[in-house]
């Protein structure tokens, strides 16, 4: 074994090793020595003992045989560099573990150097060129100040190696939102993959959150804050607001918001950067980082575009949020104006259409086709508006002829809106056209029966019907409670789909909570 470590650079061992001040909390780069003479290992954690990089120590992981390696960088993925023997058990030990890290492990992102006391023993070109490998040495040749330079040039590559990798998947997910950037249960991802994306530019691995200021909040005390997304300590937390935002926050960060806010501007306090932006529509979108360390110009400039175009994001998702909810609202208004014309309240669509919902829940449709059905629901007796007062409002029954003319709003409806694409509009005219048929047959307006009916017309027939019977109508009383149950259960498998049935009585209770709710 060579002494080279310690023939050179000895002011190095003038402090004990275990008198090395502690890195920071940041976790420590690891370090795999695999040889199988224990005197390299000594050597080589005496000659890195103090060694730092960006702030970071080094966490030696010791192993004596090429089988031992194998196993140990399976378990320690995250290994920065190898300083690996080539002759241990056998004469190219080494060589079969460089390239079951790199073939078989699939780790390519640590540095591996080869470390050989007998160089003959496997030629340096062949080597370099056959093996995924990032430098060869001789024993020999490592003095501690050459040990110094291999270990910082060696952690530089792969922690721009890992900011890279971390930076793609970043933009890969931005990308991704950004496929659907409008809709706006994207922008969580949106946010959390662009900060993703800064943090590794950066080289960051601490605290970052996204946060919206609401502008109608008189200060951040009586709950102005929404965290949109997060990394590190804000990790988990996103969607939290007001008095809950805040617990997440130190006293530091709250600051850093306020301060920002007050001025309008973007904040540089120590490692902490605030960024503010401002949207037309008065929202204040905050983001902050820490942990940042010294910034050059350039990531000065890099935060400054990343806080003004995560704004604007968000301001074009706010604007596509407010068109869709003055869709939801021109549909609403339209089913109640419809309602109104044949003399009854417009709570009426209100009721149907969160009963719709609870029901389409419960029946097991997802989130998503639950909150449509809600939204296009209202649109069920839209085909009324073509219906002449003297029959939508008669007070007796109607003839045949009468009640033929009665059942073309189903039809009509379906006429008014089948042309649109938009899904709210799409759905609604399927709920006008089957919501008036049967189970086992027998409705209109085509006489369909089972699943040939559309689950969004079979599960709006449910709720309209069940509040029509509990409604005050031109043409009868409202029923008790007991007889609509009554009627349900007669109709299970007949008018009603039975499966639809027993969900309306699984949820009964919170289906008359809603009428109460929405009394007329």
């Amino acid at each position: 074994m060579s002494n080279s470590l310690l023939n050179e650079d000895k002011l190095i061992f003038a402090d004990e090793i275990d008198e090395v001040p502690e890195p920071t909390n940041a976790p420590k780069w690891k370090v795999m020595l695999v040889d199988d003479e224990p005197a390299i290992h000594d050597v080589t954690k005496m000659a890195l003992g103090d060694f730092k990089f960006d702030d970071r120590g080094l966490e030696f992981i010791s192993v004596m045989s090429g089988a031992e390696a194998k196993q140990a960088i399976v378990d320690h993925p995250d290994t920065a560099l190898m300083l690996l023997d080539v002759v241990m058990e056998t004469d190219h030990a080494g060589l079969d573990v460089a390239k079951f890290v790199r073939e078989e492990a699939n780790n390519k992102a640590v540095r591996i150097v080869l470390r050989t006391g007998q160089p003959g023993q496997a030629p340096e070109r062949q080597v370099i060129t056959e093996y995924d490998i990032n430098d060869y040495k001789e024993k020999t040749e490592l003095t501690a100040s050459k040990l110094f330079t291999l270990l910082y040039a060696s952690l530089r590559s792969y922690r721009d190696i890992i900011a890279l990798e971390a930076n793609k998947k970043g933009l890969e997910q931005v990308i991704e939102a950004s496929n659907n950037i409008f809709e706006l249960q994207n922008l969580g991802n949106f946010t959390q993959g662009v900060l993703e994306q800064i943090t590794s530019l950066l080289h960051l691995e601490h605290d970052a959150a996204y946060i919206k200021v609401d502008g109608l909040a008189a200060s951040h005390e009586e709950g102005g804050y929404k965290i949109i997304a997060g990394i590190g300590a804000f990790k988990g937390v996103a969607g939290v607001a007001g008095a809950e935002a805040s617990k997440h926050l130190t006293p530091e960060i709250i600051h850093d918001l306020q301060e920002a806010v007050k001025d309008g501007q973007n904040h540089y306090v120590d490692n902490h950067f605030t960024g503010f932006f401002k949207s037309s529509s008065g929202t204040e979108n905050l983001v902050h980082l820490s942990g940042l360390g010294n910034m050059s110009e350039l990531d000065r400039s890099l935060m400054e575009v990343f806080a003004k175009n995560i704004g604007v994001a968000y301001e074009n998702i706010e604007l596509h949020e407010d068109l869709e909810e003055t869709q939801r609202e021109i549909v609403c208004i339209l089913g109640e104006a419809v309602e109104t014309r044949s003399k009854e309240t417009g709570n009426h669509v209100k009721r149907v259409a969160e009963i719709s919902k609870i029901l389409a829940l419960d029946y097991g449709l997802d989130d998503e086709e639950a909150e449509i059905i809600r939204l296009a629901s209202p649109m069920h007796d839209v085909g009324k508006i073509g219906i002449p007062d003297a029959i939508l409002n008669k007070p007796g029954r109607h003839t045949p002829e009468e009640f033929d003319i009665m059942k073309s709003h189903a039809i009509i409806g379906y006429e008014m809106l089948k042309s649109s694409n938009r899904r709210i509009l799409n759905a609604g005219a399927v709920i006008a056209r089957d919501h008036h048929e049967k189970w086992a047959g027998g409705g209109y307006p085509y006489n369909i029966k089972g699943e040939d009916i559309h689950v969004f017309g079979r599960i709006t027939a449910v709720a309209d019907v069940f509040d029509a019977l509990g409604s005050d109508r031109c043409y009868k009383k409202a029923w008790d409670m007991d007889k609509i149950v009554d009627l349900f259960n007669a109709e299970r498998g007949q008018q009603f789909e039975p499966r639809l049935v027993d969900c309306l009585l699984n949820k009964l209770d919170q289906v008359i909570a809603i009428r109460d709710n929405f009394s007329d």
